[in-house]
């Protein structure tokens, strides 16, 4: 049996929060979610940082003070929006070419004052190139996108603080 593999990825959970601090746990506290086994650098790393703006990067920082900077901030709309590029090839290495990168929109949906659905979309994975399903299955698979949005909720178990 054959999968088509799509060129858009789609995933959403909901958390118990307000709109407003399920936006800032996504980007305040993105290294807190991010698998530290998610790592393109050469050494373990010692923190993910989401700079809150655009024209910011998201990167990883190893513990030998080794930086990657694998996302480009492309619109920051707090608390409804967040996009950002995916700076990852087929080959799970530094895209440097900006024309070749898909991007991921992170959507916040206040559901009720305590609740908010966070709508995640990886779009344009086709733009990778060859192999790109490659790219889109890494990200779909359990270990991609689901990980880190469970990840993430599971930061509210402790009132998203």
């Amino acid at each position: 049996m054959t999968e088509t593999t799509a060129a858009v990825v789609r995933r959403q959970i909901v958390v118990q929060a307000p709109i407003e601090r399920a936006f800032l746990v996504f980007t305040e506290r993105f290294g807190d979610f991010k698998p530290p086994e998610h790592n393109l650098l050469g050494a373990a790393i010692a923190e993910t940082v989401f700079e809150p703006k655009v024209g910011g990067h998201i990167y990883d920082r190893a513990v030998d003070g080794s930086e990657c900077r694998w996302a480009r901030v492309l619109a920051y709309d707090p608390p409804d929006r967040v996009v950002f590029s995916w700076d990852i090839n087929p080959q799970w290495q530094l895209e440097t070419e900006p024309d070749n990168t898909s991007e991921v929109e992170v959507r916040f949906v206040a559901e009720t004052p305590e609740r908010t659905r966070v709508e995640l979309e990886h779009r344009h994975l086709d733009r990778h190139g060859p192999g790109w399903q490659g790219v889109s299955d890494g990200v779909a698979h359990d270990e991609g996108w689901p990980l880190y949005l469970d990840r993430y909720a599971a930061l509210f178990a402790d009132g998203g603080r």
